[in-house]
């Protein structure tokens, strides 16, 4: 009996595999890379404060070179397993990271650097020394870029404006006169009721002053409307810095001018940042925030919450959610 061989089945050609996308980690990861891009810059100014105070010892810079070298490893298990999410190609990360892909892959499995990121601790800014050094002037006791200092200005130019004098305001807040110079001095902590009571009586709205009571107050980060948040502290801001409103429509080239940010940032830039339409790129929003006496950290966590918001929205760094949404 004769047999015949049975053809062998045609394999069709398969296209070389890729690596799986994950949209869940990938935004996990993107946040945690923002979160580690944070941190950098907190464990280098601590870093800073230690090297430049008095009777540095090596000893006392190790800790931050751990802090710094854990920070980059973080920072590259994070951007190697985020290139996978998104089904990207190690060979760019293998490229400038000095090793082969497949080293990544072992390195830095996706599992393990998940949970990693998800127990990491966040490094805290060290106060800054205060112990002046031989034949150097003491500092001044308030840093004018406290959130307090801003506050406080911002609450004494309310009461100049609206011609109350501390002696008013003392009798109205059922405190002594010196009680109210301390406050309106950035010495003593501000309760939101004072705040409040000060605005009725200088007949000013509440609602510009509260970002720069909650920052000083360190009150939680708000978790909606937090691109109209971000501008409204930035108008504090400039209500502080002495800027006026009318100033801000008429006048921002001089505003630009005397902020020193006129080869920095255009009039559109500044007009966006204050009224929108989206929110303006983080440089723009530092420079600003910085020019008007801003901690950078403040801003910067505003920016992200209000620059999150505008991609969950389907917009970009600067073109979020229209100002119609906003009221």
């Amino acid at each position: 009996m004769s047999t015949r061989s049975r053809p062998r089945a045609r394999t069709a050609s398969r296209p070389p595999s890729r690596p799986a996308v994950d949209a869940g980690r990938a935004r996990r990861c993107t946040e945690a890379i923002r979160d580690i891009a944070e941190d950098l810059t907190v464990a280098s100014e601590n870093l800073m404060n230690t090297a430049y105070g008095p009777g540095m010892a090596v000893t006392e810079l190790l800790p931050h070179l751990v802090t710094l070298r854990t920070l980059l490893e973080e920072l590259t298990g994070a951007t190697v397993v985020l290139q996978r999410s998104r089904g990207q190609s190690l060979d760019e990360a293998a490229h400038f990271l000095d090793r082969t892909k497949d080293r990544l892959r072992k390195k830095y499995p996706p599992h393990t650097v998940d949970a990693a990121l998800s127990a990491r601790t966040r490094p805290h800014p060290q106060p800054h020394n205060d112990t002046p050094l031989p034949d150097t002037p003491p500092r001044r006791p308030q840093d004018l870029r406290a959130p307090r200092q801003r506050l406080a200005s911002a609450l004494t130019r309310m009461a100049r404006q609206s011609e109350q004098t501390q002696r008013k305001l003392a009798t109205l807040l059922a405190v002594d006169p010196s009680y109210v110079s301390r406050m309106l001095s950035g010495y003593r902590e501000v309760s939101w009721q004072h705040v409040k009571t000060i605005c009725d009586a200088c007949n000013h709205s509440p609602d510009l002053i509260k970002p720069l009571w909650e920052a000083a107050s360190s009150a939680p980060l708000p978790t909606t409307d937090t691109v109209r948040y971000l501008r409204t502290y930035l108008r504090a801001l400039r209500y502080a810095a002495n800027y006026s409103e009318k100033d801000a429509e008429k006048g921002a080239e001089k505003i630009l001018s005397s902020l020193q940010l006129q080869h920095a940032i255009t009039t559109a830039d500044l007009r966006q940042a204050f009224h929108g339409p989206g929110v303006p790129t983080w440089p723009v929003v530092q420079q600003i925030a910085a020019a008007l006496q801003s901690q950078p950290e403040i801003a910067r966590r505003l920016w992200r919450l209000a620059h999150a918001e505008t991609e969950a929205h389907g917009g970009t760094e600067t073109c979020g959610i229209s100002a119609a949404a906003f009221g």
